[in-house]
């Protein structure tokens, strides 16, 4: 992708219509109309015509986007290289991407990164402020503007790591059609989307224009069996010359194990029947211990199956020569279906004098257990992996609105837009298939309905019917996020010095955000196996603030800007309840910054400023509700005799997870500061070089399930039970609650060098970007020390890569464009694998300790793009052109239930071709 992001010399005049869109930090836009255009950028309240500024905004404009070779809008922001930390598809597969898909700036989080569209807030995906970009269409963007310095004295909280800003398409004349498609060279996950965008009317010259625009993207699931990296949890390896085997499977497995004690104690005995009788566990399964564990990685996916409608309409009206009425909507449908491994059922009971225990189970006690049987004083329990009734699915229907009407004009210098927004986020999670309902199924194999312990290749058809009957497909919780809000900016010149023009910005905004959860009578009702029910929710709040902004030239070639943010967050009001959950808090926030044009080819440029970000909703107010299970397996994190070792299950399990919100959380605070030089001494060449440091205090965060285990003493008050409807016992759990963890710390520096060649025959187009992270450490919870994930998988399940960059090419003949784009990222320390909880095993079969080096990745990207006339051309490209496998990684989570590999980091599709076409009427 080539990216503008260079400074030269001052701009007399700007357009939008330019081909390269300028903004601070940007300068390649010449127009000659007789209209001077003042022209607001991300980054300023103020509408200027000297487009240079004093913060570093890369701005991606629509031929970039074409160049790119992204499929979606996700897509192409994710992979800027100022991009680490986000959600991705396959974090829905079993993880916690909940169908989202994120932007994150420079590792900080989601949440952290405001993201706009035409300088306005979107409802977000969440109670808080973290946007799914799955909700903007690829097709209706004109260009990005993507600020890289915290910017909450202009737009307030959320933006401490910077702001996306997407520019939509307006003044569009006639019919353009787009269509690609997208076929990995080995099997699954193809794609293929369409576009149509049409408008009327010329607003220069009519007064008037309506633009329409509609998307259909659709994308086919990726299976882990289609990847061989991906295709199994049982990984033999060589390290340092030596074997070794990986295993990250599931108890729950099928022929399922079988567990027996003496009534009235907790001394439970562990096997597996179908082993016992043969010697060796079944296909797909392996011995851990005395049980034979499921390798649920064959079973899952790494690309979940999506599709996404888009509808974009946008009509500007003038009412006067200077004046205009504006109104824009986005109606967006996408639907993400993720599969997971088949029902793990943990242990449920199974009478003693059931055919399934005389058969299956019996046969393998010990004497003494015979003997406590023969009394009728022994319980027996089983767990299963329930591979019959199919993949566990989840549907994740979403639904966006984003409503916008407004006025925007000059009266004599004065710029100004008012506008009001109405926007909402409406997600249904359903359950398709998959999922066992308890009483049914209990029934079902307590009766002997239902064989668990023979292999599913065994299972008679009357098993199957009676599976069948246990399935439940339907609705489980849906929630919706609605805002309503108003804002008012303007801007103009104050007063005159000798160095130039000082301009005045200020505004105030307002919004009322509502989240509400409803649940459907299933899950009312704790109908579904293990899972219980979730909580209803109705939480409002209000946030209005007030801003000023002044430019100042002090010297000719010196320029000053200050800016200050008045923000005021309303408490949440829990409406089921009538009460309010917290008071509200309010901050002061401010940024300095300047730029000095040392040379005509040389700009320097610094920021310092303040940053707030108040806690969402569910961190707040969040009772204690379900998250489903750990990622990993542990064994018991307290010793024999401690009240808690009682509830722990036996050998290495799975634990189910808790979370909940906290009433007394502290508004995060940050100061951030950069500064920055470019280097521009033509228009074929420039670089330019920032450094950045964030440091923020109570950054709100939970705990990950490693940290819990690995330090079970220190975070002891993190630990609860959950009662086992099966079996009707209290079980080992864990409670990731949300807390104020301390400081963090982040810097690095970001830089950009392009170099444009004309050969005479054609011209080169070269650039080479990249941020690299110096740190990026937070204090762990309770304690004043400093942890990081950079360079390493660290303890909150990520990695922060060190380096990731771009270097990448265009050749223009005549008319065709080819380019190559090659990818990098660092690589890291895997995930520390301990010998006591024995994921890794010698040639001996021994447990050891291992870490791995996860080498650096790179992909390289083609692309060639004819145009065969001004309103036709094609493109055909070659995604991960040398077809770049993941490496190993032993990690066990932070994603979803991808093993071997981690989905988030590397390509999970290998090489893909693709081919587009663009069409005008």
């Amino acid at each position: 992708m080539l990216i503008n992001k260079f400074l030269a010399r001052s701009i007399k005049v700007a357009l939008l219509s330019s081909a390269g869109v300028a903004a601070f930090g940007v300068g390649s836009a010449i127009a000659a109309e007789e209209k001077i255009e003042r022209i607001e950028v991300t980054g300023s309240s103020i509408k200027r015509i000297d487009m240079e500024g004093a913060l570093p905004v890369t701005v991606i404009t629509n031929e970039d986007i074409a160049r790119s070779g992204a499929v979606d809008t996700a897509d192409l922001i994710q992979q800027l290289p100022s991009m680490q930390g986000f959600t991705v598809s396959a974090d829905s597969v079993g993880g916690g991407g909940g169908g989202l898909q994120t932007a994150s700036i420079h590792d900080l989080g989601a949440s952290y990164t405001l993201v706009l569209i035409n300088g306005r807030r979107l409802a977000p995906s969440t109670s808080g402020s973290t946007i799914d970009l799955q909700s903007i269409p690829l097709a209706a963007i004109e260009r990005v503007e993507v600020l890289t310095d915290g910017a909450s004295a202009l737009y307030g909280s959320d933006a401490i790591a910077g702001v996306v800003n997407f520019i939509l398409k307006d003044n569009v004349q006639g019919v353009q059609l787009q269509g690609r498609y997208d076929k990995p060279q080995e099997s699954g996950g193809t794609s293929w989307n369409g576009s149509i965008t049409g408008g009327f009317g010329d607003f220069d010259a009519d007064g008037y224009n309506v633009m329409l625009s509609y998307t259909h993207d659709d994308q086919s699931q990726l299976s882990s069996k289609d990847r061989d990296f991906a295709s199994s949890g049982i990984i033999n390896f060589k390290n340092a010359g030596k074997d070794y085997t990986f295993f990250n499977g599931s108890g729950n497995a099928i022929p399922g194990n079988a567990r027996v004690r003496e009534k009235g104690t907790n001394n439970w005995r562990v096997f597996n029947p179908y082993e016992q009788a043969n010697g060796k566990c079944a296909e797909d399964n392996a011995l851990v211990g005395t049980q034979c564990f499921f390798d649920f990685t064959s079973t899952i996916e790494i690309v979940p199956e999506s599709t996404r409608d888009s509808l974009f309409v946008n009509a500007n009206v003038a009412i006067s020569e200077d004046i205009k009425l504006f109104a824009e909507g986005i109606f967006a449908n996408h639907t993400t279906t993720a599969r997971i491994a088949p029902y793990p059922t943990g242990y449920f009971p199974i009478p003693a004098n059931s055919a399934l225990v005389s058969q299956y189970v019996v046969p393998y006690l010990t004497a003494a257990e015979k003997a406590l049987y023969d009394a009728g004083n022994l319980d027996f329990q089983s767990r299963w992996r329930a591979l019959p009734a199919g993949n566990r699915t989840t549907e994740y229907d979403t639904t966006a609105v984003h409503l916008v009407t407004g006025i925007d004009g000059v009266i004599n210098d004065f710029d100004f837009e008012a506008a009001l927004t109405y926007s909402t986020n409406d997600q249904e999670q359903n359950y398709p298939t998959g999922w066992l309902l308890a009483d049914p199924f209990l029934k079902a194999v307590s009766s002997g309905s239902i064989n668990v312990f023979i292999p599913p290749s065994e299972l008679d058809q009357a098993s199957k019917d009676a599976l069948a009957q246990t399935i439940y497909s339907g609705p489980w919780s849906g929630n919706k996020i609605e805002t309503l809000g108003g804002d008012f900016k303007g801007s103009l010149p104050v007063f005159e010095m000798d160095a130039g023009q000082a301009y005045l910005g200020f505004g105030a905004d307002y919004r009322m955000t509502s989240f509400k959860q409803n649940i459907a009578e299933v899950n009312k009702n704790e109908e579904i196996l293990f899972l219980s029910t979730d909580d209803t929710y109705d939480l409002e709040r209000n946030t209005y603030g007030l801003f000023g902004e002044l430019v100042v030239p002090v010297f000719e070639d010196l320029e000053l800007t200050g800016a200050l943010r008045y923000d005021s967050i309303g408490g949440v009001d829990d409406n089921q309840t009538g009460t309010k959950v917290n008071d509200s808090v309010s901050d002061v926030t401010y940024k300095f910054s300047g730029r000095y044009q040392a040379t005509e080819d040389l700009l320097l440029r610094a920021s310092y400023g303040t940053g707030f970000k108040a806690p969402s909703m569910l961190e707040i107010a969040r009772p204690r509700a379900e998250f489903g299970v750990t990622g990993d397996s542990y064994s018991c994190p307290f010793p024999a005799g401690d009240p808690l070792a009682a509830f722990c299950l036996p050998g290495l399990s799975q634990y189910s997870v808790f979370t909940q919100g906290f009433p007394e959380l502290k508004p995060e605070k940050s100061t951030q500061y950069s500064f920055g030089a470019v280097f521009a001494p033509s228009q074929e060449f420039s670089i330019g070089v920032d450094y950045w440091n964030v440091e923020m205090e109570d950054q709100v965060t939970s705990l990950t399930e490693d940290q819990i285990f690995s330090e079970a003493e220190r975070y002891r008050d993190l630990f609860t039970t959950k009662r086992n409807l099966a079996t009707g016992e209290d079980e080992l759990a864990i409670l990731q609650t949300a807390v104020n963890v301390g400081k963090a710390k982040y810097s690095g520096v970001d830089w950009n060098v392009t170099l444009n060649n004309d050969l005479g025959w054609g011209e080169l187009s070269s650039y080479f970007v990249g941020t690299y992270m110096i740190d990026s450490e937070y204090t762990k919870p309770g304690t004043d020390e400093y942890i990081s994930s950079l360079g390493a998988f660290g303890d909150n399940n990520s990695v922060t890569f060190r380096v990731v960059s771009h270097i990448g090419t265009t050749l223009t003949v005549g008319d065709s464009q080819n380019s190559l784009i090659a990818k990098y990222k660092s690589g890291y320390q895997d995930q520390f694998k301990s010998k006591e909880d024995c994921g890794v095993t010698d040639a001996d079969g021994e447990c050891v300790d291992i870490q791995l080096h996860v080498p650096s990745y790179t992909t390289v990207d083609f692309q060639s793009r004819y145009f065969f006339t001004e309103n036709f051309n094609a493109t055909f490209g070659i995604a991960n052109l040398f077809d770049n496998a993941p490496s190993l990684s032993l990690r066990g989570g932070g994603s979803g239930h991808q093993v071997g590999y981690d989905p988030r980091y590397t390509d999970s599709f290998g090489r893909t071709f693709y081919l587009q076409a663009d069409v005008k009427f």
